[in-house]
Order: structure tokens, then C-alpha cells, then sequence
């Protein structure tokens, strides 16, 4: 199995809401065994758990889940201390600190929050302190949210350079289709290039095939690591005990390989967690340049522009066709590249909308 230098293996674990059910405080301290041997053994983990709104609910004796978002928030405020307790309980037993981490998509949006969160999990990681991460929900708006925490957990394994992502959940691996309504269905092992991924995900798209459940942000959060190098695990977390030998060298249900050509930091964040904001119709001769020669996108390979967008904001790039291309950081305005597009430009001064090192692209 890959590790970091020295034999010391960084890990991410994601902790689903599901597991979190029933006799919490038991289940966290079954999972704490194997966090805590881990540790022992000299790797590294971050931990990202789910739970907070369950637990509130619980503390609050609501009979169900509150539909309104306001109460949603409301609860998962009081669940998350209780949360915090419980782990900070468990891993006290093996003596070892915990440290709350409460993210937002605002806290990453922003490139030097982004180094700044990086840095502050580096450090904790580096006194042996285990980093419990869940997004803020007490405080997060529909548009600043991650959606799920299997997004945040793939984010925080890019932005830390983790080896090793667990995505622990309540069932044994991936299939290729729902196992509960076709007794064909076939078990995946291993997914070792992107585009397979990228079918995968397409087929989870399907309300009536397995990407319901929660398994189509599982293969975004794969699509997101593996894109930064970091081998993804798929397993079944209900049975706290199976942690531990995950954490020892067993492998996942099933195994997302890492990309063969993995994005750097900087890329990996324009990738995945800036949001775009508008987009930018590219010319044949402007994607050609782009994808085959490592070019800056220039202004007279715009032919359009879409949305409103300061300078040095995230936009979408579209081929002809329609189709994603990549996205960056645009050195001008949405007013000044329409302004721009509206007066002949000679090719020879025109000037970069995109610099190359602050451009991903879709296909690499």
C-alpha cells in the first residue's frame, strides 16, 4: 500500500451519518481503537464525521428530521459539541488529543483561507493531535456548502497531500448496478483509469440505478482524489473492528486508483473547489492551443461571454461544442472581456485571459 516517506501513511477516514446511528457513543469508541493504533504506528489521520444533526435531534427529542433548513442548523449546533465530546472521550482512553475543525466552501474558495486551513491541519497532524472535520452547518448557506461530506473529505485529502482516502460506509463496495433490485449485479473491484470513473459517475446520475444511497457523491469524492493522487477505499464501516485493518493494509471493497499524472495544490484547488462564476466560449484554434501546446488562453480565442465576474474570479471554458474544456482564473472582468470582444484585436497584442498556471483543464 502507498505511503509517505519513512513507512508513515497520511489518512483520511469519512465517518457516513449511517454509521453514526443507534448507540453512538459505543460505535465511536470502536472506531477510535483503530484511529488510535494507527496513530501509534507512526501514520497520520483526519478525521471527517457526519452525526451532528442526528445527535441534535437526539438531544433535542425531536421526533424526526426537521425539514426547514433554519432548524436543520439549529440542530446540527447542538449535536456538534455533543459529537465533539464523544470523540474527544474515546481518544482521551488512548491519550490522544482531538481538534475540532468546522469548514464552510468560503474557508477554501479563498486561496490563501484555503493554505491557511491546510496549514493549521499540517500542524496539528505534526503534535500527533487527531483533526476532527465536519462542515460547519450551524452557519452554512445553500450556495456555501459542500453538499455532503464525502466532497469535504476528497477536498481535505487534496488539501493536506493525504496517501490514503477511507471512504467508510454501509455497504461493502461498488456495483455495476443497484444490488438491491438486480441480482446480477456485478461487484467492482477496482477502478483504475479516469474516463472508467468518469462512466461510472454518469451512470449514477440515474435515480433508478445505484447512484441513489449517496453513491454518486462517493464517485465525486473518488473522481476529486484520485485526480490528486490520492488512492481511494470504498469499504464497509458498519462493524467498527473492520477500521482497524484498513488502517493496517487491507484494502476496500473497492479501490479507486490514483491518477497517473496528478494535479499539484494550486491546480487541485482551481479543480474542485472554486465555484465558477461565469464562463467564456473558446474558438477550435484556442482549445487546440491550450490542450496540445500548454498555451495561455488569449483574448482572441474568446468568442463569447457568459455571466457577471470580477478580475481573478473562477470561470468555465467551453469548446465549440459546448462542451467543459477546463476553468481558471480570468485576469479581466466580464465587462472588460465584452468590451474587449466588441473592437478588433490585432493576434500579435493580445493580451492573456487565462495564464496557464491558472488554468486546469478537464482532459489532461
Amino acid at each position: 500500500m502507498d505511503g509517505g516517506p519513512y513507512g508513515m501513511t497520511l489518512w483520511v477516514v469519512k465517518l457516513g451519518t449511517s454509521l453514526l446511528r443507534g448507540d453512538t457513543a459505543a460505535t465511536i469508541e470502536g472506531y477510535a481503537s483503530g484511529l488510535a493504533a494507527a496513530m501509534r504506528r507512526g501514520d497520520q489521520v483526519v478525521l471527517v464525521t457526519s452525526g451532528a444533526v442526528g445527535l441534535g435531534c437526539q438531544q433535542l427529542r425531536l421526533p424526526r428530521r426537521p425539514d426547514a433548513v433554519v432548524a436543520l442548523q439549529a440542530a446540527a449546533a447542538t449535536g456538534q459539541g455533543y459529537l465533539m465530546a464523544l470523540y474527544e472521550r474515546a481518544m482521551a482512553v488512548h491519550g490522544i488529543s482531538v481538534a475540532q475543525v468546522l469548514l464552510t466552501r468560503s474557508d477554501l474558495v479563498d486561496r490563501r483561507r484555503y493554505q491557511n486551513a491546510s496549514g493549521t491541519l499540517q500542524q496539528l497532524l505534526a503534535w500527533g493531535v487527531l483533526p476532527v472535520i465536519n462542515e460547519n452547518d450551524a452557519l452554512s448557506s445553500a450556495e456555501l456548502r459542500f453538499g455532503d461530506n464525502d466532497t469535504l473529505s476528497a477536498l481535505v485529502a487534496a488539501a493536506v497531500g493525504a496517501h490514503q482516502l477511507l471512504l467508510l460506509t454501509d455497504v461493502d463496495r461498488l456495483y455495476s448496478s443497484d444490488p438491491r433490485r438486480n441480482a446480477n449485479a456485478q461487484p467492482i473491484s477496482d477502478v483504475h483509469h479516469p474516463r472508467d470513473l468518469k462512466q461510472l459517475e454518469a451512470g449514477a446520475g440515474d435515480g433508478g440505478r445505484w447512484g441513489t444511497g449517496g453513491m454518486t457523491t462517493k464517485l465525486a469524492a473518488a473522481r476529486i482524489a484520485t485526480a490528486s493522487g490520492v488512492t481511494v477505499h470504498l469499504a464497509d464501516g458498519r462493524d467498527p473492528a473492520r477500521l482497524a485493518g484498513l488502517l493496517e493494509g487491507d484494502r476496500g471493497g473497492t479501490v479507486f486508483h490514483p491518477h497517473p499524472e496528478p494535479l499539484g495544490n494550486r491546480r487541485s484547488w482551481l479543480a474542485h473547489v472554486l465555484v465558477p462564476e461565469g464562463e467564456l466560449c473558446l474558438d477550435q484554434g484556442a482549445c487546440q492551443a491550450l490542450l496540445h501546446r500548454g498555451a495561455s488562453l488569449l483574448l482572441v480565442g474568446v468568442t463569447a461571454v457568459k455571466g457577471q465576474f470580477e478580475a481573478n474570479r473562477p470561470v468555465l471554458l467551453r469548446d465549440p461544442d459546448g462542451q467543459e474544456l477546463g476553468r481558471g482564473l480570468c485576469t479581466l472582468n466580464s465587462s472588460q472581456v465584452r468590451q474587449a470582444l466588441s473592437v478588433v484585436t490585432d493576434a500579435e497584442a493580445s493580451p492573456v485571459v487565462v495564464h496557464r498556471d491558472a488554468l486546469v483543464l478537464q482532459d489532461r
